[in-house]
């Protein structure tokens, strides 16, 4: 079922309204996550941790034009991916494998992701503030915000550090795996991409599990 949501919520920017009342309760280590990855057709699902210090003007400040990635140009994202990881208090990442992926299926491996970036975080999160998702698995205090990216700094710099680690890891599979163009295509299902599958069939960073839409190609 889908959840209503008034889009009227979105701020012009994303801002600390979710992290600064936690803070305000003494909870210093509120970590926000997201991933990037879930819907490619090929290579892993990618989550960031990220926690920020209790410091809501200086923050707003060391990472003013942080939003969510897929809002942002390569350049953009890999510009705020150094600032973030310097003003961070911590960061964490972590990722399911596409056979990982083929095997439990996209929303469980997600999951996964999530529970790998918070555990490679060196501190420990005493609440999670999470873009749509709530994390079973976990048993601390969590709020899954719709349009999470988009309202939270906290998600929205998780966001950016999700994306320009998966990025980096498509454009590293390039050379593993040439033909497909994905340092171009991240592993989505571009056009480009669907007939280079078309074309040589899939290789091991494919997600057998997912399916194209235009069967007409094969």
């Amino acid at each position: 079922m889908r959840v209503r949501f008034d889009p009227a919520l979105i701020p012009e920017n994303p801002n600390l309204e979710f992290e600064q009342p936690l803070w305000a309760r003494g909870l210093r280590c509120v970590a926000g996550l997201d991933e990037a990855g879930r819907g490619a057709l090929a290579g892993p699902v990618f989550a960031a941790a990220l926690v920020l210090p209790a410091e809501p003007e200086r923050i707003t400040a060391a990472l003013a034009g942080a939003r969510d990635s897929k809002q942002l140009c390569a350049e953009a994202r890999e510009e705020l991916a150094q600032r973030i990881r310097a003003a961070s208090a911590a960061w964490g990442l972590g990722w399911a494998e596409a056979d990982e992926i083929d095997r439990l299926g996209i929303a469980c491996a997600s999951r996964a992701a999530f529970c790998r970036a918070l555990d490679a975080l060196a501190l420990t999160p005493e609440h999670l503030l999470i873009d749509y998702f709530r994390l079973p698995e976990k048993t601390l205090p969590q709020t899954a915000l719709v349009k999470g990216d988009q309202r939270s700094l906290s998600i929205a710099c998780a966001s950016i550090l999700a994306k320009t680690a998966r990025d980096a890891r498509m454009r590293a599979e390039e050379a593993r795996f040439p033909g497909y163009g994905f340092a171009r295509n991240k592993g989505y299902g571009t056009e480009a991409h669907r007939r280079a599958i078309a074309k040589m069939g899939e290789c091991a960073l494919h997600r057998r599990s997912f399916r194209l839409r235009d069967e007409s190609l094969f």
